[in-house]
């Protein structure tokens, strides 16, 4: 039997649902400020391909379609504030899949249409990146760009919010960049792995924060 699939986001509901998300990490935050300015950060986003956001596609997200427009935003903003905004691609080979391969059956390859970055984001002036793992910093040159940058403060937006978006947010925390993780700027496949990342993530990796309100600190360094 396959994973339950849900959209527990949608373009009308993605606010609500996404404060609600927010509220129940209250009890398992540990450091729940946002800071007063985001100029030393840099924006990830993960993973924005076909093969999650196409509906003809078996990994279809449900929700992805709902947090296109706060995944824009957030782009914009931080295009207008000159700070890094970074695209990543989940490719692999079969030489470098690892047990990805093992545990998915297949492998997302560079030259399937599906790979792309879905044509609703515009990559525009950013970073495009190749990453062959969940964690975005495993053999890639991630980290790099960041340092080259003096990136210290991380937001994260993307797909999918409890594998590639977590993994990365906490192997971000390891090595020191100050992790904003995007509440309504991520999606996976239903709400209760959703959730869990949320609260997983808001005890001891990164602070949870809505996309407007990302938008208004960034917004606010660039006027």
């Amino acid at each position: 039997m396959g994973i339950l699939k849900e959209q527990y986001f949608s373009l009308s509901s993605v606010d609500e649902t996404s404060r609600r998300f927010l509220e129940a990490t209250e009890k398992a935050v540990r450091r729940s400020h946002l800071p007063s300015s985001l100029n030393q950060s840099a924006l990830l986003v993960l993973d924005m391909q076909k093969y999650f956001l196409c509906d003809t596609s078996h990994a279809f997200i449900p929700s992805s379609t709902a947090i296109l427009p706060k995944v824009n935003g957030l782009i914009s903003v931080y295009r207008q504030s000159n700070l890094p905004v970074i695209f990543t691609k989940h490719i692999n080979t079969p030489q470098n899949a690892g047990l990805m391969a093992a545990w998915w059956k297949e492998v997302l390859s560079e030259g399937m249409d599906l790979s792309e970055i879905d044509p609703r984001i515009d990559t525009g002036d950013g970073i495009v990146i190749i990453k062959t793992r969940y964690d975005a910093f495993i053999n890639s040159s991630l980290d790099g760009i960041l340092s080259e940058h003096k990136i210290r403060q991380l937001v994260i937006c993307g797909v999918m919010t409890h594998l590639c978006c977590e993994t990365t947010a906490r192997s971000a925390f390891m090595r020191d960049y100050e992790v904003y993780f995007t509440v309504d700027g991520t999606a996976t496949y239903n709400e209760a792995f959703h959730q869990a990342t949320l609260l997983n993530l808001a005890h001891g990796f990164a602070t949870p924060a809505l996309a407007n309100t990302i938008i208004s600190i960034a917004g606010h360094n660039h006027g």
